[in-house]
Formats: C-alpha cells, structure tokens, sequence
C-alpha cells in the first residue's frame, strides 16, 4: 500500500472565489531542464496545475528504453510500433512529489498521439490523466472544461475534429452558452498547438484549429489562452485574427517545460526564416489554411518582417508561469525562467478584463 496523500480542492464557484496560484506548464518531458522546471514550480507553491500537452514524450524512446525520434522510424519493417511505456511510469514517480499533494488538469499533446498497435492512439493519455469529460457533458478526453473558483477553463483538443462540424466544436458552443460571468467571471482556454506564434517552429500550423474556432472563442469573450508545442515562451497583446483588438483574448505560449527536442530559437520575422508554406501542415491533422496575410504591415506576405504587433514578450528560455487572479477584472501573471534564481521573474504583467468595454454576446 502507498503512503497516504492529500491535496486542497478547488474553492467554490463565485466571483471573489479564486485559487491563490495556478502553475502553468507546458511540454514537460524527464530531462535535466524539467526538473528545474518542477523545482521551480514548487517553490512557488500552487495550488492547481495545468499541463498544456506533451507530459512523457515516451513516444520517442524504443522498446529498449534507448532514445529514438520515433520507434516507425528506426525500425520501419516491423509490424508494431509500440511506443516505451516505462517512460510514463519514470515520469509519473518523478512527478510524485507534485501531483501527489496539488491536483494537476492535462490536455493532450501531440506527443501523446502515441500511434500503436492496431493504430490505438492517445491510450496511455486517457488512462493516466482523469478527465471531467462526462461531467462536463463532453464524450471525450479530448476536450472537457471545469471550474476553479470564478474561472471557467475551457480545455480544448489540437488534434480532434474541431471543424464547426465536428462534435467538439458542438460540444465548445454548448458549454461557452452555459458559462454564467457572474458566477465564473474568468474565461480561460488551452489547447497544445498555438495559434499566435512568432516562432519558426510550427509557425502557423494550427490555422485550420484558429479558422474554425477563434470567431467563437470571441464572442464569447475569452480572456487568456494559453498553448504550448513551440519550446519557448511568448506572450501576445489582446488580439483577435491577427489583428490587436481590446476585446480579444491575451494568448501565451508557454511550451519550455523541459522538453528533450531543445529550444525554439529562430523567429518567422527574421530575414530568411519564414518558412515555405507547404511546411506548415500539422502532421497529424492535415489540412492547409495558412495563406498569406491580407491586410495590415504584412499584407502579402505569408510572415511579418519584423516582431508582430500582437507579440508583446518573447524569449528562447526554459520555464513556467504562475497565473493569480486577484478579483472580478484583475489577475497577475508571472514567468519564471530556470536560470533565474528562485523568486526572480522573467515576465511580469497584470491582464486587465473590461466586461463594460467588452460585453459577451448573448445568444
């Protein structure tokens, strides 16, 4: 028999209801930069954690536990491409000490499609992790949504059907009608692959995710949103189809966990780094939807030439952020880089609701 453990639940639903500090982390991986990732995270005490995808990467390690970029590559004539799952039990004791006394909420990654035998994917996702899926009236572990206190958390899937014809994207329509802003004046979403990304790394590849939702994400008044998949960190201004908007939500990419795929470094804006088109597909989902620009300083184009309006902050740095709502209008938001010793901050910045400014449409 284990130990016994506890943890603090979330308070109860209302407008001066919060938790003291919700730890966000995104791609996370077991390396030497995770662990001054979680060391870090510790120190500051949270209260809730969000893992925004890619937790094992056990997907990249062979049957062996020796590491691969993937098992189909290395051994591409054999009929089972497993992936390692001792890797998630590495993982999960390494955790331990985290998870054993603060309740963590995951999404998926892309790094938990985990393509195995009889092509099942995403199982070592959906076993490990508990979901308020059919709580909050989803059929799927990918993409549910929950309260902490007075914020509604939206946390949505990269690589599901998010076409307006697809269930989640029914289900998103549904759950964002039911959220009272009186009750839950916070509205907050996650999903691992970015849609405001400066970086040469998957830059634009979940277009198609941003062409099919953001318009509703919108009008139901978002305010934060927050990604990983691009190993750095970056914090957009209120922004809404590329363009800067008052009323659009703050999206913040916070993939530098610790992954063991390094850093993202180079930018989309710097002269010769903006890639081909044809190289931004996601590979998993498919489709293409990133064209150029239309309107605006890089109208034409298919990247800006210099940092975007919508970026604010950006840096190739490990990390975590803390997120703090203080009231009704007010939260802090905090990042953390590894380096850093313990209480400096890397990024610093009050994100401001104006519900008069921005009323949520009604049905």
């Amino acid at each position: 028999m284990s130990d016994v453990h506890y943890f603090r639940t979330m308070p109860a639903s209302g407008p001066r209801s919060y938790p003291g500090r919700i730890a966000i982390i995104g791609d996370l991986g077991l390396t030497y930069n995770t662990t001054s990732t979680i060391d870090h995270l510790m120190s500051n005490h949270p209260n809730l954690v969000l893992l925004i995808g890619d937790a094992s990467y056990a997907n990249l390690y062979l049957t062996n536990g020796t590491g691969a970029d993937c098992y189909s590559c290395a051994f591409s004539d054999t009929p089972i491409h497993e992936t390692y799952q001792p890797r998630w039990d590495y993982w999960g004791r390494f955790m331990q000490p985290l998870v054993s006394k603060v309740p963590l909420m995951m999404i998926e990654g892309n790094h938990e499609i985990e393509e195995q035998i009889e092509k099942k994917t995403f199982a070592a996702y959906s076993a490990r992790f508990a979901f308020p899926s059919e709580e909050s009236g989803s059929s799927s572990t990918f993409y549910y949504s929950f309260n902490a206190g007075g914020i509604h958390f939206v946390m949505l899937g990269g690589y599901t059907d998010y076409n307006k014809s697809g269930d989640q994207y029914q289900w998103l329509k549904k759950d964002l009608a039911k959220v009272d802003r009186k009750v839950t004046p916070w509205l907050v979403a996650t999903w691992h692959p970015p849609w405001y990304s400066t970086y040469t790394a998957h830059y634009r590849e979940a277009e198609c995710m941003r062409v099919a939702m953001e318009d509703l994400l919108y009008k139901y008044g978002v305010d934060i949103v927050f990604n990983g998949h691009v190993h750095a960190y970056e914090r957009s201004n209120r922004v809404y189809n590329y363009n800067l908007d008052p009323c659009g939500p703050v999206h913040i990419t916070i993939g530098d966990g610790g992954n063991r795929e390094k850093m993202a470094i180079t930018h989309a804006d710097e002269p010769g780094n903006c890639p081909k088109p044809s190289t931004t597909l996601d590979k998993f989902m498919g489709g293409f939807c990133a064209f150029n620009f239309t309107s605006g300083p890089a109208s034409g184009k298919f990247c800006w030439d210099r940092q975007p309006d919508y970026s604010a902050y950006r840096e190739s740095s490990f990390g975590h952020g803390i997120l703090e709502v203080k009231n009704e209008t007010h939260a802090l938001w905090t990042w953390y880089r590894n380096q850093d010793a313990y209480g400096t901050t890397g990024d610093v910045v009050y994100i401001v609701r104006q519900p008069d400014r921005c009323p949520v449409e009604a049905d």
